[in-house]
């Protein structure tokens, strides 16, 4: 049985209410996707089109009007406790240091909350050695204010994985940096997977990074979403920039970014 299964999903946003928008637009509508344990894969496609929708429908953060979503052989109707999330804005609480937000799942997330407090001296080494192992040895004790953007970005993936999720799920958590930044998060991303084997689902608008990253791509139409094309990517890890550069992946990119042009002009 897949990791995660996606079946016929349809997703129609609801107001604060409870009821369905008065124009009934489905953000998602038919949409399948299946995935392995340990893959890791992107969404790709035009904006609006349901990839940050599709994450939420699979930690279970939002319930579909239709079809089923099962993770780890259960259907999800509930959040899942398994799940760490990052985004494109880190969000690190401001009256906590690095070290403490990093350990924020820790106290909330069973069993680590029922014994924080007695192992606490534990977890926070715990935290250390991971923020160490994305370069942020040292930096535990800062506020968020004091660290870089990328430097909260790599703080953030830290509290995304703290606690061992079996499921990670990123939405666009490199999209607000700059370029060099943007790489060099890349290659920290990489090897955390490549170290923790957890399944990882990425939504980017960067197919460089799509490409870079996952094992395969999945391009969405435009809303309603659905899957409409899934590339395995051929490129053996650890990766390196410079494989970027190659012809073969050069095409692959262009053929995505066809794909998502006729997409967004079939909108």
């Amino acid at each position: 049985m897949a990791f995660i299964e996606i079946e016929d999903v349809d997703l129609v946003y609801r107001n604060s209410f409870g009821h369905e928008v008065s124009d009934g637009t489905l953000a998602l509508s038919g949409t399948n996707l299946t995935m392995e344990r340990g893959e890791f894969i992107a969404l790709v496609g035009p904006s609006g089109c349901g990839k940050s929708t599709l994450l939420k429908v699979v930690s279970g953060l939002i319930r579909a009007n239709k079809g089923k979503v099962t993770v780890a052989g259960e259907t999800v109707t509930d959040p899942l406790k398994i799940v760490g999330m990052a985004f494109q804005n880190a969000s690190l609480l401001p009256w906590r240091s690095t070290r403490e937000n990093v350990l924020l799942p820790m106290e909330i997330v069973e069993p680590h909350r029922q014994r924080f407090r007695s192992e606490k001296a534990h977890y926070e080494e715990l935290a250390d050695k991971l923020l160490a192992t994305v370069g942020l040895e040292g930096f535990g004790d800062r506020a968020p204010w004091q660290l870089s953007g990328g430097m909260q970005q790599r703080a953030q993936l830290c509290r995304a994985l703290v606690h061992e999720p079996d499921l990670l799920l990123l939405d666009e958590p490199f999209g607000a940096l700059d370029a060099f930044t943007r790489e060099e998060l890349w290659d920290v991303l990489q090897a955390l997977y490549n170290d923790r084997k957890c399944t990882v689902m990425l939504v980017t608008h960067d197919l460089r990074e799509a490409v870079y990253l996952a094992d395969t791509v999945y391009v969405m139409s435009a809303r309603p979403g659905k899957v409409i094309l899934d590339k395995k990517i051929d490129m053996p890890r650890p990766r390196k920039l410079e494989d970027l550069y190659s012809r073969d992946i050069a095409d692959l990119i262009q053929e995505l970014r066809h794909h998502i042009n006729v997409a967004r002009t079939d909108d």
